[in-house]
């Protein structure tokens, strides 16, 4: 059987302007297992599980050491993605059951839930391998690569896009990257913690439509920069199904103009699917420069 993975991968796939469109996440330290949906297979008390699930917009994700090691107390993770660079709050809660008595409301708002600032970034890991075995196969490689390379990494759940695994999502940026393997990883997140993008993985940034994902990353590659903070959205707007984002750039603007279509070839896009689904396509009609 072919994994999904490997077919997306002979098929070109494009993975800029696929990262999926999350604004706001709460991460739960858990070792597992976490079933095939945290929310409705994973061993979190019933109680927690609804908790996590009645807050719409914010991305509940279980993360875990490498090793799956039983934590000293749970460790939670609120995050905010936005064009300013996001922010990050943190607590070490006594049990699980305390994920209850948070206000997950208030992130869902974008705003602060009260915990503690978490200054340092978090590199998260989908290893989901009962969501999708290519995110087991490929993904926990490249965990098991960044503990012995000594970076600070958290394995997670299902992120999205299972057929470009290894995924790695880079908090509180909200960049997304994919088809990671045990070789680059840690040059890849090194890069990105100096404040460079690896332009040819990158699938794009979560607080973005996917349409102005492609379009961000088509404005790098033009101009060859790969500053994190170089390029900065200014908004975007739909007319005649053709997409056109702003972006502020070193020395000026740039206009973007992006056609999305659907097909007309179709696949299996996960491991688990039942059906194919047409393929997207991010068309960059034009990128057109201008000075400051």
């Amino acid at each position: 059987m072919t994994r999904c993975a490997a077919a997306s991968l002979a098929r070109g796939d494009q993975l800029a302007g696929t990262a999926s469109t999350v604004r706001s996440f709460f991460l739960v330290e858990d070792p597992g297992p976490w079933g095939t949906a945290i929310l409705r297979d994973s061993r979190l008390p019933p109680e927690v599980r609804t908790a996590l699930g009645a807050a719409p917009g914010v991305r509940p994700l279980l993360i875990r050491r490498t090793g799956r090691k039983q934590p000293d107390g749970v460790r939670v993770f609120a995050v905010q993605v936005d064009a300013a660079g996001g922010w990050v709050e943190s607590a070490r809660l006594d049990s699980v059951h305390d994920v209850t008595s948070l206000g997950l409301a208030s992130l869902a708002a974008g705003e602060s839930m009260g915990l503690d600032p978490h200054t340092d970034p978090l590199v998260l890991v989908c290893t989901h391998g009962r969501h999708d075995a290519c995110c087991a196969e490929l993904g926990r490689p490249v965990a098991l690569a960044l503990a012995e390379a000594g970076v600070d990494a958290w394995e997670c759940s299902h992120i999205g896009g299972d057929r470009f695994a290894g995924n790695l999502l880079m908090l509180p940026d909200g960049v997304y990257y994919g088809r990671v393997d045990p070789d680059s990883v840690a040059g890849v997140v090194r890069g990105h913690l100096a404040g460079r993008l690896d332009l040819d993985l990158m699938r794009g940034l979560s607080h973005l439509p996917m349409p102005v994902q492609a379009a961000e990353i088509a404005v790098r590659r033009q101009l060859g920069v790969a500053d994190l903070r170089a390029v900065v959205p200014l908004g975007h707007r739909t007319a005649d199904g053709i997409v056109e984002a702003r972006f502020a750039v070193p020395g000026g603007e740039a206009r973007v103009r992006v056609r999305t279509t659907l097909g007309p070839d179709s696949a299996l896009l996960t491991c688990q699917a039942r059906g194919s689904s047409e393929l997207p396509h991010h068309e960059i009609v034009e990128v057109r420069l201008t000075g400051g």
